[in-house]
């Protein structure tokens, strides 16, 4: 693993800072705070222990997830990502969809009890199974948004980020807005303490990811990007940490953890999805998507082309002459 703290490192960092501000500079001096190579993210996984013999890793539970979430030892889990049921009588064959319902797999379910006491039962059980660094993404519509940061303070968690996911495109209106987002409320076990590795220089708080719509394919009625998983990944946990999706719908969590070099732990309440769920675990290698942060970033010339007056900046406070473009 590599980190960006040695002392030389900040006290250039320190130098640059104490100079004019020019805009865009930052980013040619940005590394990610911590990155692993390829090897070393194989190992951390390979390293990676069971929380106990009654939960194993990589695995989907198909329970409901909160008498599943109870056999989860204490501190067991790095980050939890949620998109629970709407609770708005929702099964996904709607015509307003403009989709095949035959392909939408039955055995959706929605809340029966009260939406605050589900919530509140599910959210309690975060704290507990948490490490002590760990932090969670919970997804929500707009209908039921207060019941979830309500439990998140009570069960006294820590609201770091209130995320917009926006996409294009959401089901047509006659007599209202059309909505186009979604809220991604991030949390912390410990605000003091958690795990956050900057891997880009200016991660924004609205996430523009378009939903990708799979023609003629079996699915759930729902089905988050996986790109939109893979930033919550990407900056709340390391390779070889586990990952806990409560509501795993089509997969998407585990099979983003799996191509990372993340661990998972699922659970799932429709047994109808599982060859799903199976198919798409099948359709991807371990650690295929998984390439170290400092090799995803922008190179120096792709940035020159960018921010041409930062890229003058930084090639006289390095003292290095301007090529030929």
């Amino acid at each position: 693993m590599t980190t960006n703290s040695k002392e030389g490192e900040k006290e250039a960092s320190a130098r640059r800072r104490a100079q004019r501000y020019v805009p865009n500079l930052a980013e040619f001096y940005f590394k990610p705070q911590l990155d692993w190579t390829v090897e070393e993210a194989r190992k951390l996984y390979e390293e990676r222990q069971a929380p106990s013999e009654q939960v194993g890793l990589d695995r989907v539970y198909y329970e409901d997830c909160i008498q599943g979430m109870r056999r989860i030892p204490d501190g067991s889990i790095n980050l939890v990502i949620a998109d629970p049921p709407f609770g708005i009588d929702f099964d996904g064959k709607s015509g307003a969809y403009n989709r095949d319902v035959s392909l939408v797999v039955d055995g959706y379910e929605e809340v029966s009890e009260s939406y605050d006491e589900f919530t509140k039962s599910w959210i309690r059980e975060i704290p507990r199974i948490l490490r002590s660094e760990g932090s969670a993404y919970i997804f929500s519509g707009w209908t039921n948004l207060e019941p979830v940061l309500r439990e998140v303070r009570e069960a006294g968690l820590t609201t770091l980020n209130h995320i917009v996911w926006y996409y294009p495109f959401g089901v047509f209106t006659r007599r209202r807005f059309v909505t186009s987002h979604y809220h991604v409320i991030f949390i912390a076990k410990d605000s003091r303490n958690y795990f956050f590795n900057k891997v880009k220089h200016y991660p924004e708080d609205v996430w523009a990811v378009k939903r990708k719509y799979r023609t003629r394919e079996v699915k759930n009625s729902t089905k988050l990007p996986t790109d939109v998983v893979m930033t919550c990944i990407d900056f709340s946990s390391g390779p070889g940490d586990v990952v806990l999706d409560p509501f795993m719908g089509n997969g998407t969590t585990a099979v983003a953890a799996k191509c990372s070099w993340r661990h998972f732990i699922g659970f799932e309440i429709n047994h109808e999805l599982k060859p799903v769920i199976d198919n798409e675990l099948e359709s991807v290698k371990l650690g295929e998507a998984y390439t170290p942060y400092q090799e995803r970033l922008p190179t120096i010339e792709q940035l020159a082309e960018k921010y041409p007056g930062a890229y003058r900046e930084y090639l006289r406070r390095e003292g290095q002459q301007e090529a030929t473009m």
